[in-house]
């Protein structure tokens, strides 16, 4: 096994990283990266980003967003997490997890703790969830990688991940934190993020001293593709499967109500209705829309493009488009 260290803390660059050594550079044995982020939503290959996060809050407190190349739910990472890839060159098969789960179980059983794997992608401590696993195949490469929560911040995973309101948001913390569990907190003696990381390494790379040093081209074709495939709004938003979604709103103006039909993130189709008064009719409101990115900022550059700030009675413009993407 050869180990990378990726230096980096920016979810973009790692799964560019991760991508670029399952399909431009191939080392000639098993790839095992071990990383963390800064705060971020990590989506599945096969979800809508919008219905997954509470992305109000997420662009409130600096949460980035990136969309795997696996399946699987959305996750929340911080800097008191890690992830972990295996890079691995075989022939094709079934998604078969526990050939990589068993070594991250065996390094937590050095450490004195005692985890699980519950048959589906999940490791568990004492029945509580604190790592999620996907995997995927690009030719005949198989990539399988996982979190682990060491002392993840639970309220903001929480929070992130869900639209529930204030009131019950105490609660959903409470059934979270009944759920699921940092390893920390099973430790036999306290331990830091470091010291965590490099005990796991040493122990999965099993008395391995294969490592490969990035070099500048590496690092400067990495920063393309994270650019490419992971960090734009395209890869994003764009990969959203067809979804069509009811938006209403109740302002100083009356009620407005949006219905919006919308592929690969543009607006395709719109409707609007409500109790309010425009000197507009509703095709001219809706046009505004039409061709326009699933998006606050975009929806609100189009309705004024369109000359729509104004032009319906004490709903200005900024207003509208909040009720259209909250």
């Amino acid at each position: 096994m050869i180990y990378i260290e990726t230096g980096s803390t920016d979810v973009y660059y790692n799964f560019g990283l991760e991508y670029y050594f399952t399909v431009e550079k191939r080392l000639p044995d098993t790839v095992f990266l071990f990383w963390r982020t800064t705060p971020t939503l990590m989506v599945g290959k096969y979800q809508n980003v919008l219905e997954e996060i509470n992305k109000p809050y997420a662009d409130a407190h600096g949460i980035r967003l990136v969309r795997r190349m696996s399946g699987g739910g959305t996750i929340y990472t911080d800097l008191g997490g890690w992830q972990f890839t295996f890079i691995q060159h075989r022939a094709a098969g079934e998604i078969e997890f526990s050939q990589y789960i068993a070594p991250v179980i065996g390094a937590l059983g050095e450490m004195g703790v005692s985890a699980a794997f519950n048959g589906r992608n999940d490791l568990t401590i004492q029945g509580r969830k604190f790592s999620g696993n996907a995997q995927y195949r690009l030719g005949d490469c198989i990539v399988h990688h996982g979190s682990l929560l060491f002392d993840t911040d639970i309220e903001q995973m929480v929070a992130s991940t869900t639209v529930d309101s204030y009131k019950i948001l105490s609660k959903s913390i409470k059934s979270v934190r009944d759920r699921v569990t940092n390893i920390a907190e099973h430790l036999p003696s306290s331990m830091s993020a470091d010291s965590f990381k490099a005990a796991m390494v040493r122990s999965i790379m099993a008395g391995s001293t294969d490592v490969y040093t990035l070099t500048a081209e590496d690092d400067a074709r990495i920063r393309r593709i994270a650019r490419e495939r992971f960090a734009s709004w395209e890869q994003i938003y764009g990969k959203n499967p067809k979804f069509t979604i009811d938006r209403a709103g109740r302002t100083a103006g009356g009620k407005i109500q949006f219905k919006l039909d919308v592929q690969k993130g543009i607006i395709r189709s719109a409707a609007v209705y409500g109790d309010f008064f425009s000197t507009l009719d509703a095709e001219t409101i809706c046009a505004a829309l039409i061709g326009c990115p699933y998006e606050r900022g975009a929806v609100l550059d189009a309705l004024r493009r369109h000359g729509i700030d104004g032009a319906v009675y004490r709903i200005p413009a900024e207003e509208m488009a909040r009720i259209i993407v909250d």
